[in-house]
């Protein structure tokens, strides 16, 4: 079992929310932050570099990668931020793209909107936004024996 915390849009780190956060990052196998605010994640990917990925975001000027995908317990996970696949208009090109990488789980962020929604076969997760917005949110993803479970919390 391999356990996922998911971050997206902190836009220049909400600091309470980040330091709620911290226990969650030792624990857990994986922290992903799926860009716009990916800077704000150089101190956590100092301190945890193995297992730290960080996505680029429309807001993000150089730091993070486009995407990547993760493999874990026998499924294969898209991470990006959402905007080059127009995810504020709906999800279809984003399942499209995370099938033809060969994905079963779609991992976005970019509307700022938490959602756990299937799409064509493809578990699409927004972990919702973390900046200081009216309800900041992350996942919680649990890969195991080829399954993926996604867990939205508020913070």
């Amino acid at each position: 079992m391999k356990t996922l915390v998911v971050l997206s849009d902190s836009h220049c780190r909400n600091r309470r929310a980040f330091s709620a956060l911290l226990p969650l990052f030792e624990e857990n196998d994986m922290i992903v932050h799926l860009g716009d605010g990916s800077a704000d994640m150089r101190e956590i990917v100092s301190r945890y570099p193995e297992k730290t990925y960080v996505c680029r975001g429309n807001c993000d000027p150089a730091y993070g990668e486009e995407e990547f995908v993760i493999e874990a317990e026998g499924v294969s996970v898209l991470c990006c931020h959402g905007h080059k696949w127009g995810v504020k208009s709906g999800l279809s090109r984003l399942a499209a793209h995370a099938k033809e990488r060969g994905c079963e789980v779609a991992l976005y962020g970019h509307t700022h909107r938490a959602e756990i929604r299937e799409e064509d076969g493809v578990l699409c997760v927004n972990p919702g936004a973390l900046g200081d917005y009216a309800q900041p949110s992350y996942c919680y993803l649990v890969l195991h024996r080829g399954k993926a479970t996604a867990t939205i919390v508020k913070l």
